[in-house]
């Protein structure tokens, strides 16, 4: 099982670039960064869907991309994408120039984490009705994988429809970079099986459970898909466990703050990573 982080890169804390050397210096396979385009104002923010305050980080945080391009141009091996992409907040015939370009910047070391979003304010921002989110990012993910794989490319769907268009760089990694599905609701597991190559939700008790039904039905539809799990906590028999649900990859949050916080957080789940793997 490789080992990673994910990080709300925000302008007053460590930065990306920075981070990621960190992270690879360290023997670690993935730096994953978060993505809010703004919190609406005006209001009291809503609580996070795992409950809570919702902390400032949320909008300070700096675009993704920007932060994976900072990150991978610092870096030679360490693997960096999104945790996750807020897709349909996104143009898609743009967006896929974005995921394109970081890709081919990095050398093909580029994940796209994605999401349909759970913030309705926010949604509702961006000019997408919240209750269509899902097949807006559906129908977002297909057309640019339209893109990425034809020369010529042309989509015709509910939400998209172009074409012929001429749209280069190509990602560096073929077909595309692989798209990991966010979420834990009810139809996770259709969006993964449909357009994803991997799941990626955060963890929670109970979670090992949806990785085996998971497993069994995409070996059922003759796919391989892989699990990445995200707020995966210091805990060498959780971490464990993980490992031998088959989870290909766990990986702690850092925290949006100073490096010697950051470190601190680090040695604590490498500490715990070590005794799961009997080091």
């Amino acid at each position: 099982m490789d080992s990673g982080f994910g990080y709300f890169a925000t302008h007053d804390a460590v930065g990306p670039a920075v981070i990621a050397r960190l992270v690879e210096e360290r023997g670690h396979q993935a730096l994953l960064f978060s993505e809010h385009t703004h919190i609406p104002a005006g209001e009291k923010p809503p609580e996070r869907p795992e409950g809570g305050e919702l902390p400032r980080k949320y909008w300070h945080t700096y675009d993704p991309f920007v932060a994976c391009t900072a990150a991978g141009l610092a870096t030679t091996r360490l693997r960096v994408g999104t945790g996750i992409c807020l897709v349909p907040q996104h143009e898609p015939i743009g967006l896929a120039k974005t995921v394109a370009s970081v890709d081919e910047l990095t050398g093909g070391r580029f994940e796209f984490g994605i999401g349909a979003g759970w913030n309705d304010p926010e949604i509702r921002n961006h000019g997408v009705d919240p209750a269509r989110r899902f097949a807006v990012m559906k129908d977002h993910v297909r057309a640019m994988r339209e893109i990425w794989t034809h020369d010529e490319a042309s989509y015709e769907g509910e939400f998209v429809a172009f074409g012929p268009i001429w749209s280069w760089p190509k990602p560096a990694q073929r077909p595309c970079p692989p798209i990991l599905v966010g979420g834990t609701g009810p139809k996770v597991f259709d969006r993964v099986l449909s357009y994803g190559d991997a799941w990626l939700p955060n963890y929670f008790p109970g979670i090992l459970d949806r990785v085996k039904e998971l497993f069994r039905r995409a070996d059922d539809a003759g796919k391989s898909v892989e699990v990445i799990v995200m707020s995966a906590p210091a805990d060498p028999d959780v971490l464990q466990a993980m490992e031998e649900a088959g989870v290909g990859r766990a990986m702690a949050w850092l925290p949006s703050a100073g490096l010697d916080r950051v470190r601190r957080e680090m040695d604590a789940f490498e500490t715990a990573l070590a005794e799961a793997r009997g080091e």
